[in-house]
């Protein structure tokens, strides 16, 4: 009995992975099919040939795929942005909006003191435990990018055990 609910369970899991990105031939697929797949995306932005649907996903936000729709509705191309060639293209003096086209929704927001502006930290997958961080200032312009450590990832061991 133990055996088929760990089957069930499995088979559960898999099931819910296959929306996890879009699918890997794209072509023929319409935009219900589509969100039927990957459920609601986080935002729609007009492109000059369609549309581009935005996925944030995978656990606290490693990926972040971009979906485009021809003027038909059909999906033409899926890219997953959170990449480190993409992270280079933020540059200081960008604007805002165009981080945000660029690289979607950030994972995580955090206010700087003094009002000087937020700072957009991105989640990617990556073999050290790093997020990508853009500092945005007051005027809505990239003042610096850089790598830095997550909070799930600060070390623990700096206490005295007695």
């Amino acid at each position: 009995m133990r055996f088929a609910h760990l089957s069930l369970a499995g088979l559960s899991l898999l099931t819910a992975c296959s929306s996890y990105a879009p699918p890997t031939n794209l072509a023929g697929i319409r935009r219900d099919e589509l969100i039927a797949r990957m459920g609601q995306p986080d935002r729609q932005r007009g492109l000059p040939t369609g549309t581009r649907l935005e996925f944030p996903r995978g656990p606290m936000g490693h990926h972040t795929w971009f979906v485009d729709l021809d003027a038909a509705g059909y999906a033409t191309r899926a890219e997953q942005v959170l990449t480190e060639p993409n992270f280079n293209q933020i540059v200081p003096g960008m604007a805002q909006d165009e981080v945000s086209q660029r690289l979607g929704r950030p994972s995580h927001i955090q206010g700087l003191g003094r009002s000087r502006g937020v700072v957009w930290s991105y989640r990617f997958e990556n073999h050290f435990c790093q997020w990508f961080q853009v500092e945005i200032a007051q005027d809505q312009k990239v003042r610096s990018t850089g790598f830095g450590e997550p909070p799930e990832c600060e070390r623990r061991d700096s206490f005295v055990i007695p």
